[in-house]
């Protein structure tokens, strides 16, 4: 091959180096941003994760409640889950009444 073929190869490969460290350097300066603003946002989550906040009145544990009034609970929500199948199914029963009758 003669010499300027070798010289083109050359300078074609310290192109694409060259392209190449550019393309590194850019996308690694963006993603050290993105990093930052993650950093960012970390340290004020933290920030306020470390606030005083005020005492919750929150519901004492059924496990310390006697247990009559936590059957009673659960007999309440029992009573409403039944209700709610039981108007789910009379929704039902109408619709195919209604599918039943349009024939």
């Amino acid at each position: 091959m003669p010499w300027w073929i070798w010289l083109v190869l050359a300078l074609f490969m310290l192109a694409m180096i060259g392209a190449g460290i550019a393309y590194a350097i850019v996308h690694g300066l963006r993603g050290l941003k993105t990093a930052g603003q993650v950093g960012a946002r970390i340290g004020e989550i933290m920030d306020s994760m470390q606030q005083p906040t005020e005492p919750h009145d929150e519901p004492a544990p059924s496990f310390t409640e006697p247990l009559r009034d936590v059957a009673d609970r659960y007999a309440q929500a029992h009573v409403a889950i039944i209700e709610r199948e039981h108007a789910t199914r009379a929704r039902h029963i109408r619709q195919w009444a209604r599918w039943n009758n349009q024939d």
